[in-house]
Parts: C-alpha cells; structure tokens; sequence
C-alpha cells in the first residue's frame, strides 16, 4: 500500500496533512480490503478539504470495487 499526494497541492504541509488523512481513513477500512492486492492511493486537493467521513466513505467504496474486481491473469488468445 502506498499513499501519494498531487503537487497540485501547494505546500508541504497541506500535502502532509492530506497524506495523513487518508492514510487515516485507509486504516479505518483495511479489514474491508482484498489482502492480495498492490496499490497506490494517489490524493487530490480535494483530500485536504473533504469531511473526514467523506474520505472514510471513499475507501469503503474504493474496497467494494476492489472486491468485485476480477482477479487473476487469463490468457487470452
């Protein structure tokens, strides 16, 4: 799990806030998420203004989507 800020977020503080944040809601739902998969959350600028339970409510759903992804590499020919 990897966690990045866009540097359309001015000043390190604003993006270190951000990270935090949805660091954060990201623990709030990590029992909810697929073990087997590798991902990097890229936040927004909309991440260091959102409520809190908001950004919760986008990983829940971040999670769901996951869960029904397909998993596996078949071959196709």
């Amino acid at each position: 799990m990897g966690f990045a800020v866009s540097r359309q977020l001015r000043g390190a503080a604003q993006r270190n806030r951000a990270r935090r944040r949805i660091r954060e809601a990201y623990r709030q739902v990590r029992e909810q998420m697929a073990g087997d998969v590798e991902m990097v959350v890229v936040a927004r600028p909309s991440a260091a203004t959102r409520s809190f339970p908001e950004l919760i409510e986008d990983m829940r759903r971040l999670a769901e989507a996951l869960a029904r992804a397909p998993r596996g590499g078949t071959a196709r020919a």
